[in-house]
């Protein structure tokens, strides 16, 4: 019986990875149907520690997609993941709570050639909500904590 519970756990910690990683490919890629996709039918996210807003994800996805324009180049870094599985009794729960750091370094459109440097740089840390949906893991919620950020070029003067 043990064995059953820690492959649960194991596989469960496994698609909560993917799950994130699938949240960091999505914003950088600007998939905007793909993070849809990764959230609960009544998922929200928060973004308003970082100047965004908070909404259902239908509403923050099409907040994103018009903010990002702006930056073409992103590269959205989430590390140092500390999941939080709900245990019921020495058996796998359906939900789960992520705490992660990122660092999110965006450039301008480069013209055809590669950006030398960030346009704009920032860090802090996510607070993902998780739970366990028919379809699989899904965003319950996120909570953007930003504790810094630097720009350069045009926004550093502007």
């Amino acid at each position: 019986m043990t064995q059953r519970v820690d492959l649960g756990t194991l596989l469960d910690r496994l698609a909560i990875d993917e799950l994130i990683t699938g949240y960091a490919a999505a914003v950088d890629d600007g998939d905007w149907t793909a993070y849809r996709a990764l959230f609960a039918a009544d998922g929200r996210a928060d973004y308003r520690a970082a100047g965004g807003i908070e909404g259902g994800a239908e509403e923050v996805a099409q907040w994103l997609t018009e903010s990002l324009r702006l930056f073409p180049v992103r590269q959205h870094l989430i590390t140092n993941r500390m999941l939080t599985l709900q245990d019921l009794g020495g058996y796998p729960g359906d939900r789960a709570e992520l705490r992660a750091d990122y660092v999110n370094p965006m450039c301008f459109g480069a013209d055809g050639g590669t950006p030398s440097a960030p346009d704009f740089e920032s860090g802090g840390r996510y607070a993902f909500s998780l739970v366990r949906t028919e379809e699989g893991w899904r965003l319950r919620s996120v909570t953007v904590h930003e504790k810094w950020r630097r720009m350069s070029g045009a926004l550093a003067e502007g």
